[in-house]
């Protein structure tokens, strides 16, 4: 959240020159300029890849969590926020008698009288992101929206007086999970109160008067684009909740002008299209499905390409084919999994006798790095989706058809050189349900207890006697 001074540019339409809200906003720039500001490329040092302290060289490795790499799909996110806010602000000039009449009168209420310049007429639009967790929405979406500022204050246009001191370029709430239109009235004031730096808004206690309240607020910043995250919580049941919150939302675009961007999971994608109304509405300015990134994209080719410049080991491993595909597979296309397995990848080997990177060492740098976010159901549905392998044996097959792992076979003994149980076992160091991963726990206790303890222990395969054999 950031608060600027208003900096007037001339607008480009005819039309928009005039209103401070727009002419506040940054102006439009080509795109390349724009990445440069989304990019963020923290400096390399090279020279301390020769460091002969690990430790110092293991330091380093943070600065891995500060890339930021801008994907093809930001430029379309970002023009389609842009233009609605525009388009949002075009009809709200603060020095027409038509915005008089928007601040002044309830939204179904007009003047007996028609301002000079005309009845206010609303111009908000619906933009939607739709995609499964972890491809990469929030990311993209925190990014764009930092580009404007999230309030801008004005002291006079060009020497002209302004009775607002504070506009509202965007705020991001989340959906409620229970469809309540009070609770999402009450976060959105929230919101808008702490972007304003002001004292806590009441809440009114009767939804109608909240929802008057709410309006008036949300006219008097000068919203520029409402963004409601988590949409999937909108939940379609016979209580109509939901209903009631999607006419709600309908009614700050219709009545206020307000762009709307929803982001969401793709069962949200299913409750839009029940109607064409909804659907029409929320695609009006942008409609976008994410998905994770596959292997053969442009934009993970650029993004490996830039992450893969982060190597401070001792000795520099050259990107190729299977590193490029472990690191994919392991990620699921996802950057975040991805620059985290390769962070840790070089944690565990700097240090060692031999510090290159091999598949090995990016399937364990995973295990520690993923351990959680890896057994998530989102995961397993990527896996599917993008075909990738995940590691056991489907039904019907045996173990020996399941993908081999490639062994390190650099001679360093100090590396394990069953990579296959080297991830397994840094799996379960670092697991937090431990406990219910034990199907039988007191398995020895048992044994102790019987009188012939070693056959118990064989009838449980727990002590093999020729295991290449029990393994054939």
């Amino acid at each position: 959240m950031s608060t600027v001074k208003a900096i007037y540019h001339q607008a480009i339409l005819p039309e928009h020159q005039g209103n401070p809200l727009i002419e506040a906003l940054p102006p439009k720039l080509p795109w390349e300029q724009v990445m440069e500001v989304f990019s963020n490329y923290p400096d390399y040092a090279e020279d301390i890849s020769e460091h002969p302290d690990p430790l110092v060289r293991e330091e380093y490795l943070n600065r891995i969590d500060e890339i930021r790499q801008p994907l093809t799909e930001y430029e379309g996110c970002f023009r389609a926020i842009e233009r609605a806010i525009k388009k949002g602000y075009s009809s709200k000039n603060p020095f027409t008698p038509t915005t008089a009449q928007y601040l002044h009168y309830p939204v179904d209420e007009r003047p007996d009288i028609e301002p000079r310049t005309g009845f206010f007429k609303p111009k908000g639009e619906g933009l939607t992101l739709i995609g499964e967790s972890g491809v990469g929405k929030t990311s993209m979406l925190e990014q764009t929206l930092s580009y404007f500022p999230s309030v801008i204050e004005h002291d006079s246009y060009h020497n002209k007086p302004v009775e607002f001191k504070k506009q509202v370029v965007w705020v991001k709430v989340d959906c409620p999970s229970n469809s309540s239109v009070r609770d999402l009235c009450e976060e959105i004031l929230s919101s808008l109160d702490l972007s304003l730096e002001q004292v806590k808004t009441k809440p009114a206690s009767n939804i109608g008067t909240l929802i008057r309240q709410l309006e008036q607020n949300i006219k008097s910043s000068f919203l520029g684009v409402l963004v409601i995250d988590e949409m999937q919580n909108l939940q379609f049941k016979r209580t109509g909740g939901e209903n009631n919150l999607l006419r709600f939302l309908h009614r700050l675009v219709n009545k206020l002008g307000v762009p709307l961007f929803f982001v969401a999971n793709p069962p949200f994608d299913k409750s839009l299209i029940t109607e064409l109304k909804s659907a029409r509405r929320a695609e009006s300015a942008y409609h976008r499905k994410m998905s994770a990134l596959s292997k053969d994209s442009e934009s993970w080719k650029a993004f490996i390409k830039q992450l893969w410049n982060y190597q401070w080991t001792n000795i520099y491993t050259e990107l190729n084919e299977d590193l490029n595909s472990a690191l994919h597979r392991l990620s699921v296309g996802n950057i975040d999994m991805a620059s985290r397995t390769y962070r840790e990848a070089q944690r565990l080997i700097i240090g060692d006798e031999d510090e290159r990177i091999t598949v090995s060492t990016l399937e364990a740098g995973n295990a520690v790095a993923c351990g959680l976010s890896r057994q998530t159901k989102e995961v397993s549905k990527l896996k599917v989706k993008m075909n990738l392998p995940s590691g056991k044996p489907r039904r019907g097959q045996k173990a020996d058809q399941v993908t081999k792992v490639n062994i390190d076979k650099t001679g360093d003994i100090t590396k394990p050189q069953h990579p296959e149980f080297s991830a397994k076992l840094i799996e379960i160091i670092d697991a937090v349900d431990l406990s219910s991963r034990i199907k039988n726990p007191d398995l020895f206790q048992q044994a102790a207890d019987i009188d012939d303890p070693i056959a118990y222990l064989r009838s449980r395969y727990v002590l093999l006697d020729d295991p290449l054999e029990q393994f054939r």
